[in-house]
């Protein structure tokens, strides 16, 4: 199996069903709930599912669509609006009653629907990259576009972004494989402290 293959396997098993035709037991953990159920916080300062979701849609969209391929935001297709979501930034470093707001606002139909639409254009970008590209590092320009776009609160404080330097491979490893595994697993979490059982 080669890289891309490689990828897009990986890449499907943390994406709901529409994105990449496949089932996987990972996409139950936001599967047969209600909008009221997708906004539980089970404890405090515990992330709601739907806060869950949007977030691993605007990092996916930012470090994919901006950093690795230089282009628009999925986002910028009037998600914004549809979600009734109006921030830019990935989530990273949301305050506590910021999670709260955006979890008592966001259109929960909308928030899945970027997701999976987030998650089909990655695997077209990522389809589209030329060879080489998957080596090539996240340069300062990159983070630069990214910021520009108002993807990070967190990188005002003057420090290196951490994805600085990184090769894009790593960056796609990350942002679209990585970093949503994780937040399945939070979403799993979440759902047994709330009392909401899978399958």
């Amino acid at each position: 199996m080669d890289l891309l293959a490689f990828f897009l396997s990986q890449h499907a098993a943390v994406h709901a069903l529409e994105v990449s035709g496949r089932a996987f037991p990972a996409q139950l953990a936001f599967d047969d709930l209600s909008a009221d159920q997708m906004r539980i916080r089970p404890g405090e300062g515990l992330n709601s599912l739907v806060w869950l979701l949007w977030h691993m849609a605007r990092t996916e969209d930012v470090a994919i669509n901006v950093v690795v391929a230089g282009s628009d935001q999925v986002l910028d297709v009037e998600w914004t609006r549809r979600m009734n979501v109006p921030w830019r930034i990935i989530g990273t470093g949301m305050t506590d009653s910021e999670v709260g707001e955006l979890t008592a606002r966001a259109d929960v139909p909308s928030v899945l629907a970027y997701r999976s639409a987030v998650g089909i254009r990655t695997r077209r970008v990522v389809q589209a990259l030329r060879a080489g590209a998957w080596d090539e590092p996240v340069a300062e320009d990159d983070i630069k576009r990214a910021a520009a776009a108002g993807a990070f609160r967190e990188w005002d404080t003057g420090l290196p972004h951490p994805w600085l330097g990184w090769s894009r491979a790593d960056q796609i490893a990350s942002s679209a494989l990585r970093h949503n595994a994780a937040h399945i697993g939070e979403a799993v979490t979440i759902r047994s402290l709330a009392g909401l059982a899978l399958g």
